[in-house]
């Protein structure tokens, strides 16, 4: 099958928890058969708090280190906006139907 955007000769098929994924390796663009993001919605309500935790805390090691240069680069230009870090309030993000995609 030709990638609909770029119009490259072959997707690639992988599967991940039972859910067959077609992406292309030049535009990185995903697509998914018919019934399959049905079934990936339906993973994703019946896991188990602890896994969704686990699945959080991998992501989150994952781009700590990009974080935290972008946030001392930040804290470089802008030492005098330091008040509003202190206002932030921290709330735990929903794990996203969109982490069964990353393929890095």
């Amino acid at each position: 099958m030709k990638c609909p955007v770029c119009k490259t000769p072959d997707l690639l098929m992988t599967e991940r928890q039972n859910i067959e994924i077609d992406y292309c390796p030049t535009c990185r663009g995903v697509w998914l058969d018919r019934g399959e993001l049905d079934k990936l919605i339906g993973q994703m309500q019946d896991a188990p708090e602890s896994q969704r935790a686990d699945a959080e805390h991998e992501r989150h090691a994952r781009y700590s280190d990009r974080d935290v240069r972008r946030e001392q680069e930040w804290g470089r230009r802008h030492e005098s906006h330091d008040d509003s870090r202190k206002h932030y309030d921290a709330r735990r993000k929903k794990k996203s139907l969109f982490d069964m995609f990353d393929f890095d």
